[in-house]
């Protein structure tokens, strides 16, 4: 189980931190990813990290904004989202994969997904 918080409205250029709790498997053999997904557009990838943290992978709309980081003690990967703007507004998802436990972008690789945290960028 993944659940999602930290979610909430911000200003343009503000910055905001989401957090994904897992639960139910052993949480350092998964790889995380965030995804969002905003109203009319098709789900996409934001930021990916490996089982360890020592592997990242970002969406280029995001790279040097937002940063992934894990905690395998709290089973807790968070996403950092700094110099907001609006095109950022969506429904945010985390996301886990456990077969090989490597960063990834594609949607498919992942097993587990939580319920989503909505952030919405806006003046």
């Amino acid at each position: 189980q993944l659940v999602e918080s930290g979610g909430g409205s911000v200003q343009p250029g503000g910055s905001l931190r989401l957090s994904c709790v897992a639960s139910g498997r052993t949480f350092s053999n998964y790889a995380m990813g965030w995804f969002r997904q905003a109203p009319g557009k098709e789900r996409e990838f934001v930021a990916s990290i490996s089982w360890s943290g020592g592997s990242t992978l970002y969406a280029d709309s995001v790279k040097g904004r937002f940063t992934i980081s894990r905690d395998n003690a709290k089973n807790t990967v968070y996403l950092e989202m700094n110099y907001v703007n609006v095109e950022d507004t969506a429904e945010y998802y985390c996301a886990a994969e456990f077969e090989y436990g490597l960063a990834t972008s594609r949607e498919d690789d992942y097993d587990y997904w939580g319920q989503g945290t909505q952030v919405t960028v806006s003046s």
